[in-house]
């Protein structure tokens, strides 16, 4: 690595191509995960102003790499070119060699850069061995809009789990549908649609047994041109109650279904459900009964789930909240009043308990009839 002092400075065009990037990576968002979704440019100036001669993003199923698509674009004219790519290049080796390694062999003169990778595998090596092979390196001051870009896989690589963001829509009085009438419409189209986009950007969404049976949804990404970005569907499940024949569960062909039971779950139930195609997922149960939330997100994250948006019901929503597990929330807020028979958007606890501490307000805006707010943790 350069010197302390001695580091070259990001110029605006740097930063310019540096957002080009986020805004690449984000094709592949939700489809990449064990690994990150990545965005690189390789952009090349031969005195005429710059030109992009590659792009690339991580492949679906996280392989190849974003720095492997762009060199393979790019061909010959990477040599002498720079790099723009949204975290640091691999270092080790997986089911290909490291990208780092392919930079220099390609003979990229710059590489840029905002941060490093957490995972112990490349962690500064990447970074390390370019300066090490001649390539300039050159960190941008984007690091916090590439920590957030990268969330999901911050958090599985630190804290062995998946970033969890939880999305409600709340009528006026603080409801999310009615007693006893199963999926209440609360929200308008335009919150539809962002609903189901936000489904297409997470690995998984993640329900409750409560919702499955009140509903039978499918929890597909329902946008014109976009069943193929349906996430995996997760349900908890104490006592494996879902039915082989729920309309999930007759989609598997569209997006797999994971449920998550008690280690007592009735074997007959469990063994059904495998049958029909189903993950079925054994978890400790806590002594209420309830599966222990936080060993379900360290079992997501071992099985490779980056993100998880959390769906439904208002018990399981609660229950995140309870086991200071929500790092994100979505919340539309409409102008609907449902009364008296309504059920409470947290299970009792104020929604408004979101946007206190920890938690900050980092965006409302109008969405149709309603209003979108977007909450995020603050981290130290």
């Amino acid at each position: 690595m350069p010197k302390h002092g001695s580091e070259p400075t990001a110029t605006d065009l740097d930063r310019r191509f540096m957002q080009a990037a986020f805004r690449l990576s984000r094709r592949h968002i939700g489809q990449t995960w064990p690994n990150p979704a990545v965005g690189a440019l390789i952009v090349r100036d031969d005195g005429d102003g710059p030109v992009v001669v590659g792009r690339g993003w991580t492949a679906q199923g996280g392989r190849p790499h974003a720095e492997v698509r762009a060199l393979d674009q790019a061909g010959a004219l990477a040599q002498g070119a720079t790099c723009y790519v949204t975290l640091e290049p691999c270092a080790h080796v997986g089911r290909t060699g490291p990208c780092c390694d392919a930079l220099i062999e390609a003979g990229v003169g710059r590489v840029v850069s905002p941060i490093a990778d957490p995972d112990v595998r490349v962690s500064g090596q990447g970074h390390a061995r370019l300066s090490a092979s001649g390539i300039e390196l050159v960190m941008t001051a984007d690091a916090d809009q590439a920590r957030i870009l990268h969330a999901g896989h911050w958090t599985r690589i630190r804290e062995g789990r998946p970033w969890i963001c939880v999305k409600m829509a709340i009528s006026a009085d603080g409801f999310i549908g009615r007693i006893g009438e199963g999926n209440t419409k609360i929200s308008g189209p335009e919150a539809h649609r962002i609903a189901h986009r936000m489904r297409a950007d997470h690995d998984a969404i993640l329900v409750g047994i409560g919702t499955m049976q009140a509903d039978d949804p499918q929890l597909t990404c329902r946008l014109d041109g976009m069943a193929d970005r349906s996430p995996v569907r997760v349900v908890l499940d104490t006592q494996a109650r879902l039915s082989p024949g729920a309309r999930m569960v007759e989609t598997l062909d569209i997006a797999p279904v994971w449920v998550v039971v008690g280690e007592s779950a009735p074997a007959k139930r469990t063994a059904r459900l495998a049958e029909a195609g189903v993950v079925v997922i054994p978890a400790p149960v806590d002594g209420s009964g309830h599966i222990e939330l936080r060993r379900v997100v360290m079992l997501l994250g071992e099985r490779g789930l980056t993100t998880v948006l959390v769906e439904g019901g208002a018990k399981v929503a609660r229950a995140f909240v309870d086991a200071d597990l929500v790092d994100e929330a979505v919340l539309f807020r409409s102008q609907q009043i449902i009364g008296a028979d309504g059920v409470p958007a947290l299970d009792g606890l104020h929604a408004g308990l979101l946007m206190e501490r920890p938690y900050k307000v980092i965006d409302q805006q109008p969405v149709g009839d309603d209003l979108k707010v977007h909450i995020r943790r603050q981290r130290n």
